[in-house]
């Protein structure tokens, strides 16, 4: 329940706190005076949206304050954001500055309005004239039936959602498939053809590489046999043993031999006949390599043709796939496997037949009890609000709810639903938005939340001008209502009707004065004479007469009576 709420600087309000009772709390005042802001404050603390125009001029910010009690049904939500209570009592703050930025605090912790609203909308729930609207709307109606339909049809409908939304996820996964399945296969011969001519041409990794320098070696070949034969010369003298023309081989042995002989004659010179020693070993190998080089040098036209042909096989690959034949065979692997998922698309059309039949079986399976509770849950609520409007001076009203079979299933069922209504004897009930006046939506909605209260206790219910329309003993009727809905669930009332205030537990009221330039609105809790006087000037003005007063005393022994 709210236990205490607090507003400061909304509108004509500069600062006002009020306590609701346990039971029924109703707010009366005079046209103007401010009685809807209270419900306005109480609409920023579920989360309606508000901007700049609420703040109070002269004033920085609103700022609405409601500690809650009894948080069973939030309390998961507040641990999921952290929120802290102090003994069992929630604090919720939210602020509206000048220039339209809205803070929100829930349990101490900074939170977005949206899960705010998710919080306090579990807590209670404001019907107004917007409200008396949305009754008029079948899915607002099928809200309606599904809650009275208790825990066990919730139950099932998260079910049969959960369903609905799965065979959804799958049939756009198959729409998507079908539409699709022309570009797939365009897709997949492509990568086909790829493969097969990488396959045929059967590319070895660096392969490309490989090739371009065995071109380079062929193509010069006489430039290097010129070059090696030169190489050779230095190292190994001439060919016909020329004296004067020793080579390095030559050069290096005559060197080996002299120091051989200085090491004879010095031992120092030991290291320089050793280093000249291997020295000679390393030229004459030289010179055998360079030798067998050059005897391998000869023109291969054939295999120069070999490899240019090779080559400008594996360019065919690398114009289309890869800039080398390595990013070619990475884009075959690549290939293979989109055209292994391309390929399952069949297969998949198949599974997806499969699951989204089996879940249209559920759906129906699910459906049909839900239908059935529907059913079961319309005849009892129809039957407890009939007699509600018999109370309400409307005995022969007659309220069903039309269950209409949908050509498949839909997001919440196998049904539209749609309630009618007939105020009149002989009158062919219709839909409720259609035939209802505005005092007859009043009486319903009413009837409707009085039946529906007696399985949700704990909320609380905040209904401003619930009385539109209405007037007499059916104001009176409608006051007796909502003393009864406040046995089971704090209920808050904004009115004009003293019929109506004289059943609240609690009696608070909004008075304004001026300044000449400023309004201001005050609230205060009346009791005794002061209700008595009250209730009279609702009635007739007549806060000081005698017999108004009279008159508010007899309203408030029969609100009272046993």
């Amino acid at each position: 329940m709210l236990v205490e709420l607090r507003i400061s600087n909304l509108g004509v309000i500069a600062d006002a706190t009020i306590e609701p009772t346990a039971g029924m709390t109703v707010i009366t005042g005079e046209t103007g005076a401010g009685k809807t802001m209270i419900v306005s404050s109480l609409g920023l603390l579920l989360g309606e949206r508000a901007d700049a125009s609420v703040v109070r001029r002269g004033s920085q910010r609103v700022i609405v304050e409601g500690r809650f009690n009894d948080l069973s049904a939030v309390t998961p939500l507040l641990d999921d954001i952290g929120a802290e209570t102090e003994a069992d009592e929630l604090l919720v703050s939210r602020q509206v500055s000048k220039q339209g930025r809205s803070r929100v605090f829930v349990g101490g912790v900074q939170t977005p309005i949206s899960k705010l609203a998710e919080v306090t909308g579990e807590l209670a729930t404001i019907h107004g004239q917007s409200e008396q609207i949305r009754l008029g709307d079948p899915d607002r109606q099928r809200e309606v039936l599904d809650h009275a339909g208790g825990p066990e049809l919730a139950a099932l409908l998260d079910d049969y959602r959960g369903a609905y939304r799965r065979r959804d996820q799958l049939r756009t996964e198959r729409d998507d498939l079908v539409h699709h399945a022309q570009e797939r296969a365009r897709e997949a011969d492509l990568l086909q053809f790829g493969l097969e001519e990488i396959s045929a041409a059967d590319p070895r990794p660096g392969e490309d590489a490989e090739l371009a320098a065995e071109a380079s070696r062929l193509q010069a070949v006489d430039d290097l046999r010129l070059l090696a034969a030169r190489a050779s010369h230095a190292l190994s003298g001439s060919d016909e043993g020329d004296l004067d023309d020793p080579g390095a081989v030559g050069l290096v042995g005559i060197a080996r031999h002299e120091l051989a002989g200085i090491a004879r004659l010095d031992e120092q010179a030991g290291e320089l006949a050793l280093a000249a020693r291997t020295i000679t070993g390393q030229v004459n190998e030289l010179a055998a390599d360079v030798a067998s080089y050059l005897a391998d040098l000869d023109a291969d036209p054939v295999r120069l043709e070999a490899v240019t042909s090779r080559r400008a096989q594996l360019a065919g690959l690398t114009r289309k796939y890869g800039s080398t034949i390595d990013e070619v065979l990475a884009w075959a692997a690549n290939a293979a496997m989109r055209l292994s998922n391309l390929s399952r698309g069949d297969q998949r059309l198949s599974e997806l037949d499969a699951l989204i039949a089996d879940l249209d079986a559920t759906l129906l399976r699910l459906g049909g009890h839900i239908t059935e509770l529907r059913e079961q849950a319309a005849a009892r609520l129809a039957a407890a609000v009939q007699d509600e409007l018999a109370a309400l001076a409307m005995p022969h009203a007659r309220l069903r709810f039309d269950l209409q079979p949908l050509p498949q299933p839909g997001p919440h069922g196998l049904e539209h639903v749609h309630l009618l209504f007939a105020a009149n004897p002989g009158a062919t009930p219709g839909p409720l938005a259609k035939v209802a006046s505005g005092g007859e939506l009043s009486r319903v909605r009413l009837g409707l939340e009085v039946v529906l209260a007696a399985g949700d206790p704990g909320h609380i219910f905040v209904f401003d001008e619930v009385d539109a329309g209405i007037g007499g003993s059916v104001a009176i009727e409608v006051g007796r209502r909502l003393a009864r809905l406040a046995e089971y669930s704090q209920v808050i009332v904004v009115t004009h009707l003293a019929q109506v205030a004289a059943f609240a537990s609690a009696h608070w009221v909004v008075s304004k004065s001026s300044d000449g330039q400023v309004t201001t609105s005050d609230l205060t809790l009346v009791t005794g004479a002061q209700r008595e006087a009250e209730l009279a000037r609702m009635m007739g003005g007549l806060d000081d007469s005698s017999s108004g007063l009279a008159h508010a005393r007899d309203l408030l022994e029969l609100a009272h009576r046993p």
